[in-house]
């Protein structure tokens, strides 16, 4: 199993493609596991030329906890999580990478791309925020994530999901129950930590506004959101490539917060067309 050895920090990764291809590393979002990127997806920008990396956040699966089970505050950043991303690169010797980051992922790969633009090629910025404007986020305070979680058994975790990702009469794009309910099942087995989740929320808290500084970001960046999100406000992707000199803008009709496998082919398109333009650039051409 390949896991990071820097600064003691361990982070548990995986990798597909040919090692020769450049690289695009897939940040998940908070409490979620690398498992988010799912085979079929990871099949088409494998296909597409590119190595794809993919991680267990601190906190969750297989990558290092920051506390004990009752520890609500890892006493880290959003920073010290960007900073997660260049430990995998630095373990795979790889100078620079693309960076596809959705919900808190896009949060860190803004991070990276701020505080190491060296390593940053191109950017996806998926369903996310650049700070904690209120207008952005439509979840509320999340108390329950202040609080010690309340623990359950694997089966009862798996029965919620059951009825979480059931099919939404007159959506136009339904969950995939049975792979929610089975991931649902994975995750538990690679590394149950409900508190883990809280503290990744609580460096989400003490996160600086990035929207300023996100003007000095000139590499190529994909924004992609749902217009019906109900979690993070799509207004916050306008302001993102507002801001951004080389964003390319997409708000999608009656997609969420979560991007479904129905759209994961325009997902794909935008990720490679951005990837493949910086390429250009840094090449000359």
């Amino acid at each position: 199993m390949p896991y990071t050895d820097t600064d003691d920090v361990s982070i548990y990764y995986e990798v597909d493609g040919d090692p020769a291809d450049p690289v695009i590393v897939l940040i998940a979002g908070g409490g979620a596991q690398l498992l988010t990127w799912r085979d079929p997806f990871r099949a088409m920008l494998v296909d597409e030329g590119f190595r794809v990396v993919r991680f267990d956040n601190r906190d969750v699966g297989y990558s290092q906890r920051f506390g004990g089970e009752h520890d609500l505050d890892g006493g880290y950043s959003l920073g010290d999580m960007g900073d997660d991303v260049v430990r995998v690169l630095d373990h795979l010797g790889v100078e620079a990478a693309h960076l596809v980051g959705h919900s808190m992922g896009g949060m860190m790969a803004q991070m990276v791309a701020l505080e190491h633009p060296e390593r940053v090629l191109s950017l996806g910025l998926l369903s996310t925020i650049p700070g904690q404007d209120p207008r952005y986020i439509l979840h509320g305070d999340r108390a329950e994530l202040q609080v010690e979680p309340e623990r359950y058994s694997r089966e009862e975790s798996v029965a919620a999901m059951a009825v979480l990702a059931a099919p939404v009469p007159g959506a136009r794009y339904q969950p995939d129950t049975e792979w929610e309910v089975w991931a649902t099942g994975e995750a538990y087995d690679r590394g149950y930590a409900p508190e883990g989740f809280s503290r990744q929320w609580a460096a989400l808290l003490r996160a600086p506004e990035r929207l300023d500084r996100l003007r000095e970001v000139t590499v190529p960046t994909l924004v992609l959101h749902g217009r019906e999100d109900d979690v993070l406000h799509w207004s916050s992707a306008v302001d993102i490539a507002q801001a951004m000199p080389a964003a390319e803008l997409h708000v999608l009709p009656d997609m969420g917060h979560l991007i479904p496998a129905q759209l994961w082919p325009t997902l794909v398109a935008g990720v490679v067309r951005t990837a493949r333009h910086a390429e250009t650039l840094a090449s000359g051409r």
